[in-house]
């Protein structure tokens, strides 16, 4: 059955190793195998799903569009679906929160919209370097993976990264004294940098929760010293951690906010870069790309919105985000006092460091044979990483949470 996967595809695989099943078919927060085997989503694509597999609110508008022979990728050209998601976005969800951004439309990854970020910091200030955090996760494409920390990750590039000086994220070290010290001292051996780049939550880096009053510190720093603030939201925005914009529950506006992953609302490719007006000083084409006008994305991702606003998704998951913490608090921490837990809404971490680093990826096998799939993340992937859509039902979602017990379990006998 796998056989053409070995012979014919890349090595670069990675997810297929941890879960060796073919999937052919996915509802919400399940996903079936050819063969009719039923696993719990605890993965949710990477976040890409936060709004569920198949969700048949945003299903229906993007097969309508289809069924109607409309344009489906258009460049960055006006189209009747760009304006819909446009003012549907700066409608819904920029204006109620008052914030006035443009919207650039980036290629269809990530790490696109992170590049796009650093060309524009640095056209703006003048600068060439960056300050990333570590333990950060910024994509695989080489301006974003120079801000990636992860050894694995960077060994890949096989050239020089640069430009980038990191500090130490909040909970590592005195994070804001390093930081001021960089900035501050004239023998700190750091220019001063273009930008400040972060994640409110470090999801890649194990789930790593920075605090309201780290974040509004970070702001006034980057103020202070005419620094940009970037918040890269890829993964932990589009209401992953109780808010649409993770940023929020600190009462900070970034100068640019980078989208993707669930911003499409349907899974498909899309990202965003959010900027400040007066930051907006890209010439025409500088940074371009050809599938940065899919118009199945705008459709879903519009339809999404409006699901997110109507499900009252943010409040939902701060629900949903409880549930999963008592449980683990409750159920899963006892088994071992040296276990801790760290997360925000509906992404947690359960990590193993201080047992044993390798049971992480031990649990994820114990689950996947149990019936869910899980990630790891963290230094030495050793935090388990618990990530369901936001749609997830309430028993569906205890169901997964017991078989993550079990799977600790048989890890820790």
């Amino acid at each position: 059955m796998l056989e053409v996967f070995e012979s014919t595809e890349s090595q670069v695989r990675s997810y297929c190793r941890k879960y060796p099943v073919e999937f052919d078919r996915a509802k919400n927060a399940e996903i079936w195998s050819v063969d009719g085997a039923r696993y719990v989503d605890f993965l949710a694509v990477a976040g890409s799903m936060n709004y569920g597999h198949n969700n048949p609110e945003i299903k229906k508008a993007v097969l309508d569009y289809l069924s109607e022979d409309r344009i489906i990728n258009a460049l960055d050209m006006y189209t009747a679906a760009k304006e819909d998601f446009l003012a549907t976005f700066k409608n819904e969800i920029l204006a109620p929160r008052g914030l006035d951004y443009k919207v650039m439309c980036c290629g269809p990854t990530g790490t696109n919209a992170v590049e796009a970020a650093l060309k524009l910091a640095r056209k703006n200030k003048k600068r060439n370097g960056v300050i990333a955090f570590g333990g950060a996760f910024h994509g695989m494409s080489l301006g974003s993976l120079a801000m990636t920390t992860d050894r694995t990750s960077r060994e890949g590039a096989v050239v020089p990264l640069e430009n980038v000086s990191f500090v130490p994220y909040d909970g590592t070290l005195d994070s804001l004294a390093y930081l001021k010290w960089v900035l501050t001292d004239d023998h700190s051996g750091v220019d001063k940098p273009a930008a400040i780049v972060l994640e409110t939550v470090q999801a890649e880096g194990g789930i790593n929760v920075a605090s309201p009053e780290w974040l509004k510190e970070v702001r006034r720093i980057c103020d202070e010293n005419d620094i940009l603030m970037i918040v890269d939201d890829i993964q932990v925005g589009n209401g992953r951690v109780g808010w649409f914009f993770s940023f929020e529950r600190a009462g900070i506006v970034p100068d640019m906010v980078t989208l993707s992953k669930s911003i499409s609302g349907f899974g498909m490719p899309m990202a965003l870069l959010l900027i400040k007006p007066e930051l907006d000083i890209f010439r025409p084409a500088e940074h371009n790309g050809t599938f940065r006008g899919n118009q199945l994305s705008f459709v879903g991702g519009a339809a999404g919105i409006r699901y997110f606003k109507a499900r009252k998704l943010d409040e939902e998951c701060r629900r949903k985000g409880a549930i999963m913490e008592k449980f683990i608090k409750e159920e899963i921490l006892p088994m071992d006092k040296r276990l801790t837990m760290r997360g925000l809404g509906m992404l947690w971490g359960i990590d193993f460091s201080a047992v044993d680093g390798t049971l992480a990826l031990k649990a994820v096998h114990e689950g996947f044979d149990r019936g869910i799939i899980m990630e790891v993340a963290g230094r030495g992937d050793s935090v388990l990483k618990l990530m369901p859509p936001l749609t997830i039902e309430d028993e569906v979602l205890m169901e997964g949470l017991n078989i993550v017990k079990e799977a600790v379990k048989a890890v820790l006998k």
